[in-house]
């Protein structure tokens, strides 16, 4: 068999992160709700980022699949992320930042529009838990302009971000994407991304997944949601007739992994948390790297909770590259 030049062709929402410390009185005051990813306009947001402009620790180029995406090449592993972003102050750092981590993507090579990049803002409190207010900006305009489908073939897995079924010309990308990827042998995964999106968008999500997909991520609160259950075993049941395999993430808890015959249990990693956010994003990048380059799926998926555990005991969606190599290390340490 050929071997394709990438691991993981992955499309997302180019945003960038501002990461904030806030308390729930801060949520309470400014309305928000917490624990969800909200859409706001430029104008709420703008009203947020104000109020909470002394508590802003850091900013980042993010977005669910492209932190997973980064999270697969420090592995070294190699991926494509096809997005879209303005030519605006923030949508050049993006670009940046994404060659920088050694993704490729569409961006290179070509002109960025006018407008504004989309931004997030992650509001983390003392209990660790994240609520994001995003403003999707020139992203909420991602096409199938954006996807290119020779670069697609030549990949081993297309991976969806679920949060993109709230684009009208998103979920059309999307769609097609998945067709062509079936159409041309690459394996689909997706991922549910946020309890919202499976809440409010549950119609979305089931024309997507249509026929099935190769491989879905999702959390206890996320699965039980979408297959209407009270328990995981129940919802695991209704799983197994739409993803030929699955992981399921239960924080603390660990993960349960469906490889198409044998479902397996990986236990959590036991840290003191402080931030949650992107949790999630590099738990299915490490396990798309394991997967694509020789692990099992018990192996991918304790090499996932590793990172998942070291990216919760800090702040920020990413780890450095050494970070990344301790991890590995404490993977081949646990053989």
């Amino acid at each position: 068999m050929t071997k394709k030049k990438y691991d993981v062709y992955a499309i997302g929402n180019a945003i960038v992160d501002f990461e904030i410390e806030i308390d729930d009185v801060f949520l309470e005051e400014n309305g928000v709700e917490k624990g969800l990813m909200t859409l706001v306009d430029e104008q709420r947001q703008a009203t947020l980022l104000k109020a909470a402009a002394s508590k802003i620790r850091k900013k980042q180029a993010g977005g669910s699949a492209a932190n997973s995406i980064v999270a697969l090449a420090q592995f070294g592993g190699k991926g494509f992320y096809s997005c879209k972003v303005a030519s605006d102050e923030e949508g050049v750092f993006y670009q940046k930042d994404l060659v920088a981590q050694g993704v490729d993507t569409n961006l290179t090579g070509g002109d960025l529009e006018g407008g504004q990049t989309g931004k997030c803002l992650v509001m983390v409190s003392p209990d660790a838990e994240r609520t994001m207010n995003t403003f999707l900006g020139i992203s909420s305009s991602l096409s199938s302009k954006e996807v290119i489908p020779e670069v697609l073939k030549n990949s081993n897995f297309l991976f969806i971000e679920g949060y993109l079924v709230t684009s009208e010309t998103g979920f059309v990308a999307i769609k097609e994407a998945k067709e062509f990827a079936q159409l041309h042998g690459v394996k689909v995964s997706l991922t549910f991304s946020d309890p919202s999106m499976v809440k409010y968008f549950a119609s979305q999500i089931t024309e997507l997944i249509g026929d099935g997909v190769d491989l879905l991520f999702c959390n206890e609160e996320e699965a039980m949601l979408y297959t209407s259950t009270a328990d995981c075993d129940a919802a695991i049941l209704e799983l197994k007739k739409i993803t030929k395999s699955f992981v399921l993430t239960k924080g603390s808890q660990g993960a349960q992994l469906w490889d198409g015959d044998i479902l397996y249990e990986v236990a959590a990693n036991k840290v003191a948390a402080v931030d949650t956010t992107g949790a999630g994003d590099i738990y299915a990048g490490a396990f798309l790297y394991g997967i694509n380059n020789g692990l099992s799926y018990p192996d991918s998926g304790k090499l996932a909770s590793l990172v998942a555990a070291k990216i919760v005991s800090q702040y920020g969606p990413r780890l450095s590259k050494s970070e990344i190599m301790e991890v590995l290390e404490l993977l081949n340490n646990k053989k």
